[in-house]
């Protein structure tokens, strides 16, 4: 299954975790960064385009502005960014400069893949930076971004990432071998392929103890959901391993494969489905939902058994069924005090060609 879906591979977005790139005193660990960027260099004449997402400049930071652990304080983590980004590169500059390779910097924040002039943007500078033969590297813009719409973690970003482009490939290295069963127990095993991410694999994810990194193996397993549904596959594998990429890319036995839809979802719909924080929830009956999932149909009022929050027409809200569980995404055509006061008809009120089903 692996070589057969990773054949015609061209285009990658590998994600760097903190873990994979700091020493234990928090700095940037040089000789794994060289085996790393050796790596990814091998790629490129090798005729694989490349983005990098990565991690590493809080850690970076920490370790120069002397903080043992990762700060609490959001002008402090920006303070962290800000000194550690330039350290990490100029870092990377000089070693794919050892190779021959020009590196771009790209600091993007939420709000520049949510806003869809923006989104397209960023999109067609990557786009023409690959084809000058040069490495994004990708950071986010953690000196500007506002807390409650941060990405995140770089898992998602990176997913975020592989999602616009689109990619063939999303490759996460961390410290793990990939999705283990059983962790810590003497029967632990590494999950060579996950083709469905369930109540099960989500049970095998835990947090992070790092004191530079966020998020663990939970949000690479949310960072999975992103891309399995957008059409790519990812592969989670570990960093430490010298000639790892090579190894994934052909198709070889290393760290975990999640499988992706068959179909690939178009680029507005992947806008509308990943790029949001949506501003409310439409809860809906059992035949809306069977309507919208199975005939591809739109949301019309009757089918809206409740609505919740704040929201103005064009803005992106979740669809719920009944036991709150989200299926789909969609622009809204009408505000929420519209909805909620059961005037309309003969309407849509999510259009089908303005949602997604996730």
């Amino acid at each position: 299954m692996r070589r057969e879906l990773l054949k015609n591979v061209t285009r990658i977005v590998l994600k760097l975790g903190t873990g994979v790139l700091t020493d234990s005193r928090k700095q940037p660990d040089l000789e794994q960064l060289e085996q790393l960027v050796r790596q990814i260099a091998e790629q490129r004449k090798a005729g694989k385009e490349l983005v990098l997402v990565t991690s590493g400049a809080v850690g970076a930071g920490m370790g120069a502005l002397g903080y043992e652990k990762r700060p609490v304080e959001i002008a402090e983590l920006q303070a962290c960014a800000a000194v550690g980004q330039s350290r990490l590169m100029a870092t990377y500059e000089k070693l794919f400069g050892a190779f021959g390779l020009a590196v771009a910097q790209v600091l993007l924040t939420h709000e520049d893949l949510e806003h869809h002039e923006r989104h397209l943007n960023a999109r067609n500078a990557l786009v023409t930076l690959l084809g000058r033969n040069v490495v994004p590297i990708i950071n986010e813009n953690d000196v500007v971004s506002i807390t409650e719409l941060k990405f995140g973690d770089n898992d998602k970003l990176s997913a975020l990432v592989a999602s616009l482009l689109p990619a063939d490939l999303l490759v996460i290295l961390t410290t793990a071998e990939g999705v283990i069963e059983n962790f810590g127990k003497a029967n632990a095993r590494t999950l060579s392929t996950i083709e469905r991410i369930d109540a099960r694999v989500e049970r095998m994810a835990g947090g992070t103890d790092s004191a530079t990194a966020v998020g663990g193996m939970a949000s690479k397993i949310e960072a999975a959901k992103i891309v399995v549904r957008s059409g790519i596959p990812l592969v989670i594998a570990s960093g430490k391993k010298k000639g790892v990429l090579a190894r994934v890319i052909s198709g070889n036995e290393e760290g975990t494969l999640f499988v992706p839809r068959p179909a690939k979802l178009q680029g507005r719909k992947r806008w509308i489905a990943f790029f949001h924080y949506p501003h409310g929830a439409l809860f809906v009956d059992v035949g809306a939902k069977k309507a919208l999932r199975e005939g591809g149909k739109s949301l019309l009022p009757p089918g809206v058994a409740r609505c919740e929050g704040d929201f103005d027409a064009g803005e992106v809200v979740r669809i719920c069924d009944l036991d709150g569980t989200e299926f789909a995404r969609g622009i809204a055509g009408f505000g929420s005090d519209e909805i909620k006061a059961r005037k309309l008809q003969r309407v849509e009120v999510v259009h089908r060609n303005n949602l997604v089903i996730l």
